[in-house]
């Protein structure tokens, strides 16, 4: 502690007194420097602001969302394919040792490990240096992920059936009635997989386009054809016949007068 002549201490306290600088309050005092936060700098913000929201919404006018038909779980033809931002997993698991039975280690254990480096990223390297070329350990963690990422989603991307992608969810309006029990209790537990969950098509030909006779939908039921297996030994005669005459109906309308429209219900709701 300081001691002497010519110390001036402040009240009782042993705080010794020192002059402060001014402080400069007065937005005048520098002028084309400062600003006031309102209306100069809020201004500003909400003029930036506008002219984002401005351009976003032409985007989204310009080119509007893609919209599909109607999610049914029971659909497993249905491919769904994940946001750009999430490709690079999805094609990981597409992997022989990052799916299947060893799905566990794809989509938990491989991206907890990659977290879990990036918490540990502080700890792993503690050097004080700023140069890049001085942090191997950070700067190689970091090359490491992004060429995984990138080559990652450049082969999900290239390597995608997108022409399949685009048709398996377009909306359809069809006479098909989903609450009918031939489709209820024969057709979604055994054709659903293959045609999709509407019949419009999936990793099997699209039911409701071509005309079919019953006599067609009959034979290609009871004996197959290509890929796809013959139901005799799972259907009984009288299930099978329900089945052709149940497809060889279906035909394309429009939406006023589509069964699998959903705008009534939309509308009561």
């Amino acid at each position: 502690m300081k001691r002497g002549k010519g110390l001036t201490f402040v009240g009782d306290s042993r705080v010794q007194k020192y002059d402060k600088p001014k402080l400069n309050r007065d937005y005048s005092e520098f002028p084309g420097r400062t600003e006031e936060f309102y209306p100069d700098f809020l201004l500003k913000e909400w003029v930036t602001g506008s002219v984002f929201l401005i351009g976003f919404l032409c985007l989204t006018v310009a080119h509007p969302a893609p919209l599909e038909r109607i999610a049914d779980p029971t659909d497993t033809g249905y491919i769904p394919l994940p946001d750009w931002y999430f490709l690079f997993l999805y094609q990981i698991l597409k992997y022989t040792y990052a799916s299947g039975p060893f799905n566990v280690l794809g989509a938990i254990v491989m991206p907890g490990i990659a977290v879990g480096a990036l918490m540990l990223a502080p700890w792993l390297d503690n050097n004080k240096e700023r140069k890049w070329n001085k942090r191997p350990v950070t700067v190689a963690m970091m090359l490491i992920s992004f060429g995984i990422i990138f080559y990652t989603t450049w082969e999900s991307v290239a390597y995608h059936d997108w022409e399949t992608q685009n048709q398996q969810g377009q909306i359809v309006f069809s006479n098909l009635d989903t609450e009918d029990p031939v489709f209820q209790e024969i057709i979604r537990s055994n054709c659903t997989s293959c045609h999709g969950g509407e019949l419009t098509g999936g990793s099997g030909p699209n039911l409701i386009e071509p005309e079919l006779n019953p006599e067609t939908v009959q034979a290609f039921v009871e004996n197959g054809a290509g890929d796809m297996p013959s139901f005799k030994d799972q259907l009984t005669d009288d299930e099978i016949q329900q089945v052709a005459e149940f497809v060889a109906n279906l035909e394309l309308t429009s939406e006023e007068n589509a069964t699998n429209s959903t705008n009534d219900s939309d509308t009561s709701e």
